[in-house]
Order: structure tokens, then C-alpha cells, then sequence
């Protein structure tokens, strides 16, 4: 396998630079964008998730390289070739992306990026820890079974992963049309760091938003409705093992109580917030009772008793 660097180990510091100037810049526009607890969190899981990344990069090489062995294809370094394995990637991302919001294992991993209420740079240092453990790198083996050389789908993966960086901050409004139209920008991936009815569960895109129209999971940011940020039910701590862990907890308690092999399985795989009684709520019922409220607002003589989308908020 050809020794290729990784990006991100290059990208870094200028994470941390970009993070700090706009801190710097928060001070005088809007303080609230930045608290200082949530911002070490932020950081403090983005070094934990670089650690287990190194922990478990032997054995996701391993896997990659034996997939590659039984490819169906030869794909060389050539010009074309890169192109090619950056768009598939960011279409295997965008799979991984939506089952991680579908699917509670996965889910369980990728919370700790949601965990956050605010909205800024070092959101997108928030990483999980247990990556290796929910098994997210499953969506990228097909690129090796395909032909793509291992070294040149992880460096893809690292400038994907570099590329979303950017898009963690309120301090970009909107990018020209042309721009908005093609690739996720800032407006975007607000949306889906939102915990609006309207906004739940989409815009899973990577790099290239057309994923999400393509696929039916998109919706544009609305001046009247702002983003609020987090999860469903916030974490309420800064503590940094809960924060790391805390999913993982939830279904442990639920599967030991749940009646039945099916309804075990359902705690673990099935969307976050399905259960086996219907006593919580799923993305979906949450988005359901909006959508009846929304047909009611706009109902002619029922507009006074339906409550209008800045007033809706999740419990």
C-alpha cells in the first residue's frame, strides 16, 4: 500500500487558529456563540477521538488492505482516479451519515457530535471515541472491494473530513447561489445540527449537498426559523466521560429491561427514540406533530390556536 500522509495531521493547527480567531471575533459580534465549559469539551473529545483513531487505525488498514486484495477492479494513481474516489467517497459518507441518524448503534457513536448547543468551530473538533467500536468504517469497504487503493480512499476521507471543518460557525451567512446549490456550506449543516422540528434529521451531506437533493433529505435555512442546537434531550454537563458515553449507557439500560429478543433489538437498531411501548419519540413523530400544526397554522380559522414555528421546541 502506498505511504500516503494523512491531511489532517496537516490541517490541525490551523483548526486551532481558526477556532481562536473566531473566538476572537465572537467577543465583539455575539459572546453567546462561545462558552468556554462547552468549547473544552469540544476540544478535549476532539484529542480523545485522535487517540482512538491511532488505537484503531491497524485494524481498519488491515480490513481495507483485504478487501483490496479481493477487488474487482485495478484502479491506479492516475489523475482520473482521484476525482472519482473523492466523489464516491463523499457518497459513502453521506450513507454512513444518514445511518448514523437512523440507526441507534450508530447513532450511539455519533451523538457526541450533535451533544453541543452551540454552534461554532470547535463543534467540529466534537469526535466520538467509539468510532472503531460502532462499526461506522463499514461504509467505506465497498471503495476497496471496488479497487480503490486503501491509501487513496483515506486520503480522500481526510480531506473530506478537513473540508467540513469550515462549516461548523454562524459567522458565514450564506455562500453565493451557484455555491449553495452544489456543496454544504455553513446555512446547510446549521440545519442539521438543528434541533427545530423542521430541520431534524437532514442535510447528512459530506461535501456535496446534491446527496441530499438527490435523496429527498434536504431543507434550506429559514431567516424565520434560527437553528437550535444540541440533541432532543440535551446532555445538561460538561462531563466529558458522559458526554463520551452516554448513548452507549442509554442502551445498555434499555436492552437489560426491554421484554423480548425483537425489542432488544429494536433498542439497538431501530431510529433513535423508537420504543417498544411508543412512549418516546422518534425524529420522525417529532416532525409528524409539527407538520399537523403547520397544516393547522395555516388552516383558514384555525391560525390563533396553532403554534407558530419559532415557538416549537422538542422535550
Amino acid at each position: 500500500m502506498a505511504d500516503l500522509p494523512n491531511p489532517v495531521d496537516f490541517a490541525v493547527p490551523v483548526f486551532i487558529l481558526l477556532v481562536l480567531g473566531e473566538m476572537v471575533l465572537a467577543r465583539f459580534r455575539d459572546p453567546s456563540r462561545y462558552n468556554a465549559k462547552d468549547t473544552l469539551t469540544s476540544l478535549s473529545l476532539g484529542l480523545g477521538s485522535s487517540i482512538a483513531g491511532v488505537l484503531s487505525a491497524g485494524a481498519i488498514a488491515a480490513m481495507a488492505l483485504w478487501f483490496w486484495d479481493h477487488r474487482l477492479l485495478d484502479i491506479p494513481y492516475a489523475w482520473w482516479a482521484w476525482p472519482l474516489c473523492f466523489v464516491l467517497d463523499d457518497l459513502a459518507y453521506y450513507a454512513f451519515h444518514r445511518a448514523a441518524h437512523r440507526v441507534r448503534w450508530f447513532w450511539a457513536s455519533h451523538v457526541i457530535h450533535h451533544s453541543s448547543q452551540h454552534y461554532n468551530l470547535s463543534t467540529a473538533l466534537r469526535q466520538t471515541w467509539t468510532g472503531f467500536f460502532s462499526l461506522a468504517f463499514l461504509f467505506r469497504l465497498p471503495l476497496f472491494l471496488i479497487g480503490f487503493p486503501p491509501a487513496m480512499v483515506l486520503f480522500c476521507a481526510g480531506l473530506n473530513l478537513i473540508y467540513q471543518f469550515w462549516i461548523h460557525t454562524e459567522a458565514i451567512r450564506r455562500m453565493p447561489r451557484w455555491f449553495e446549490a452544489v456543496m454544504n456550506t455553513p446555512s446547510h449543516h446549521r440545519v442539521h445540527h438543528a434541533t427545530n422540528p423542521r430541520y431534524l434529521d437532514r442535510n447528512y451531506a459530506g461535501v456535496f449537498i446534491i446527496w441530499d437533493r438527490v435523496f429527498g433529505s434536504f431543507t434550506p435555512e429559514l431567516d424565520e426559523d434560527k437553528p437550535r442546537y444540541g440533541i432532543v434531550k440535551n446532555l445538561g454537563s460538561f462531563n466529558l466521560l458522559w458526554a463520551a458515553f452516554h448513548e452507549w449507557i442509554g442502551i445498555a439500560r434499555d436492552v437489560w429491561r426491554a421484554p423480548g429478543l425483537e425489542n432488544k433489538l429494536g433498542y439497538m437498531f431501530s431510529p433513535p427514540g423508537w420504543s417498544h411501548d411508543g412512549s418516546r419519540e422518534s425524529s420522525e413523530t417529532i416532525r409528524a406533530r409539527w407538520a399537523a400544526r403547520e397544516a393547522a397554522r395555516r388552516a383558514p380559522g384555525d391560525a390563533e390556536t396553532a403554534l407558530p414555528p419559532s415557538e416549537m421546541t422538542l422535550t
